[in-house]
Formats: C-alpha cells, sequence, structure tokens
C-alpha cells in the first residue's frame, strides 16, 4: 500500500481518572511518563506510529485545554494535525470529523484510530498486523479493529468474538461485548474465538463516512455540512459551533455494533491498556518482592507486590504492606489496596467533592 495513502489518528484527551491523583483533568496520564522512559505516553504512541506512517499525516485529537501540552511535547505538529474537541462527545463525533478532515486531504485515505496511553512492547509484530489491516482496508469496504489474544479471564476489558470456521487471518467479526463478569470471561477464553477489545481501528475514510451517513444521518449532516471549512482558518470557530449539538455516543454503539462488515485482525504483539496502577505495575521493573517503584528512593521492609509512584526523590519507607497502591502528586496521597484499583475513580470523586476541583 502507497505509504501517501496511511493516516493515523492518535486518540489523547481522556482523564485517566483511574491513575489520579498523578492523572487529573489539568495534565492527564497521556502526558506523563507512566512508564519511567523519559517519553510520555503520547510520545511513545506518536514515535511508534511513525515508524509505519509518514508524520505528517499523523493527527493528534484532543479536547482543546490540552493544546499547549500536545505542542510542547510534540512540537513539529502542522495545524492540520491537531484536531480539538470543544467538548467531550465520546468517540463517534471525533472519529467522524478526523475522516471528514483526512479525506479531505485525500480521498484515498486509509486510517488508523488508535488510544494515546497504551503499551505495546514488540513494536515488529505491531507492524505487521497495521500493515495487513490497512492492505485490507484499501481493498475492501470493511472495519477493521486488531484484538488481542486473551491470556487470562480479564474482567477489565472489553471482549471480540469472531466467527470460528475461517481459516483466513482475517475474521469476521460476530459482536463486541463491554467489560464482562469473571465468569463469562472465562467461558469466552474456553470457546477460543475471543479477542479482548483493543480500541485500534483501521478503515478507509471513504467507507466509513458512507457508514456514518447510513447509520448516524443526523450527525453525518450535521458535520458533512461544514466539511469544506475544515483544515482552514475557520476550523476551529466552525467546530466550536457545531460540536456540542452532536450526540454523545461512543464508535462501538454508532457504527460497529450496525455494520454488518466488520472484521478483524488477531494481533501478535503483547499489549496492555494501562488502565489501571495494577495494570502499569504489571509492565514496571521490580525488585525480588514484586515491588515496583517509580520516581521515589525507598526502602521497603517485608513488603511485597506493591506500585510505588511519588515526586521524583521522595524518600519512602515502608514496612509490612503487601499488595498496595502507594501514589502521590504535589498535593495529594493516596494508599489503597490494589485489589480496589476500580475504586481509585470514585475516591478521586470523593476528594473532589470535599477538597474542590484543583485536586482533580
Amino acid at each position: 500500500m502507497n505509504p501517501k495513502n496511511k493516516y493515523a489518528v492518535i486518540m489523547a484527551g481522556g482523564v485517566g481518572s483511574r491513575f489520579w491523583p498523578v492523572s487529573k483533568t489539568s495534565h492527564p496520564k497521556q502526558f506523563h511518563d507512566m512508564l519511567g522512559t523519559g517519553k510520555t505516553l503520547l510520545q511513545q504512541t506518536y514515535s511508534r506510529l511513525a515508524k509505519f506512517i509518514p508524520e505528517n499525516q499523523i493527527l493528534i485529537l484532543t479536547n482543546d485545554i490540552y493544546e499547549d501540552l500536545v505542542l510542547e511535547q510534540i512540537p513539529n505538529l502542522e495545524p492540520h494535525q491537531l484536531f480539538l474537541e470543544p467538548a467531550m462527545r465520546n468517540t463517534a463525533p471525533c472519529i467522524l470529523l478526523a475522516a471528514l478532515k483526512i479525506h479531505k486531504l485525500n480521498p484515498e485515505a486509509v486510517m488508523l484510530v488508535a488510544p494515546s496511553d497504551h503499551w505495546i512492547e514488540d513494536e515488529k509484530s505491531f507492524g505487521e498486523n497495521l500493515n495487513q489491516a490497512f492492505e485490507v482496508a484499501s481493498k475492501e469496504k470493511a472495519l477493521l479493529t486488531l484484538g488481542i489474544q486473551p491470556t487470562f479471564p480479564n474482567t477489565g476489558y472489553g471482549y471480540i468474538e469472531y466467527e470460528k470456521d475461517k481459516s483466513s487471518d482475517i475474521k469476521d467479526v460476530i459482536k463486541f461485548t463491554e467489560k464482562p463478569d469473571y465468569g463469562t470471561a472465562k467461558s469466552f477464553l474456553n470457546q477460543g474465538n475471543f479477542l479482548w477489545n483493543a480500541g485500534i481501528f483501521i478503515w478507509s475514510t471513504d467507507y466509513i463516512l458512507n457508514e456514518f451517513k447510513e447509520f448516524q444521518p443526523d450527525m453525518f449532516s450535521l458535520f458533512n455540512d461544514e466539511a469544506s471549512k475544515l483544515n482552514t482558518s475557520d476550523e476551529r470557530q466552525v467546530i466550536s459551533d457545531i460540536y456540542p449539538k452532536a450526540e454523545n455516543i461512543s464508535i462501538d454503539y454508532a457504527i460497529l455494533e450496525n455494520s454488518e462488515s466488520v472484521k478483524c485482525v488477531p494481533a501478535n504483539f503483547d499489549w496492555n491498556d494501562l488502565g489501571t496502577w495494577g495494570s502499569l505495575h504489571d509492565k514496571l521493573d521490580k525488585d525480588s518482592e514484586k515491588n515496583a517503584v517509580v520516581n521515589a528512593k525507598a526502602i521497603l521492609n517485608h513488603s511485597s507486590n506493591n506500585i510505588i509512584r511519588t515526586e521524583k526523590d521522595k524518600i519512602v519507607v515502608i514496612q509490612r504492606l503487601n499488595d498496595f497502591i502507594i501514589v502521590e502528586d504535589e498535593k495529594v496521597l493516596v494508599i489503597a489496596p490494589k485489589s480496589d484499583e476500580q475504586d481509585i475513580k470514585k475516591l478521586r470523586q470523593q476528594a473532589i467533592e470535599k477538597f474542590g476541583d484543583a485536586i482533580g
């Protein structure tokens, strides 16, 4: 496939509230170096995609309050590469607008949609799977997604069910399932035709726009009527005017669950969505007692399987503590069992209600 037709959209607008207090509305997790690599998650994602897609064909989609953060971390972006949301409307409206922007630049374009905050180690395999999907999407009327081979019955991920009897590397998707309970997740693994949903999509702009026109005609008309002003000096004002009028709906509900041409590529690379402190703990270097320490200078006595993240060079002394999250920023300290990691979002809300938005 001709590289000039490959485009990418990096979704970088989320708050990442399960990584509070490090991730907060003013500075979400994608703009932090969560893995201690020297690069933020956004910078890592951009660098990874730039190996397979021309840099000036990578767009970053984020909330307008993060414009300065994006430009600080990726300063070489051209104006057409930055798409700023004036309001949060889930994933369908922003993907539609991105497709219209890219289609106007290149009617032959095939676009990748990828989150900004995932961990992918084997970039060679990632690139092979990506190119495979690009080739299919450039030749067929299909909506493709990359699915991850599940290694355990994870209840924190969505799942993709595909048809078993197809010998091709590209599978027909039967349905998407939101985060299941443990018993359901276990049955999915036993059935053998379920993949984790990584939220990575590939399709031609022409085809995804046709699907929006069919399944979301009101949203399509709302945005398409102003498409001539995209990639011009009028774009920001137009988006500011029309975007809040769009329905708040995900791409899954708006398009994927309605379309009859959804396919998946079972991926060959290791992947983690870095959605919780526990998932981050899995990917960090650890000591002999499975403690992961970021930034701190730590003394850990009779303690195991903890994740500790503090301000730079904070001295932390812990004794007889196991399976805990101990994290802080300049204003907030959170100490909670790892088993309660899904409650961090609720704890954040409690703290905001009592102490104000500035800490969230």
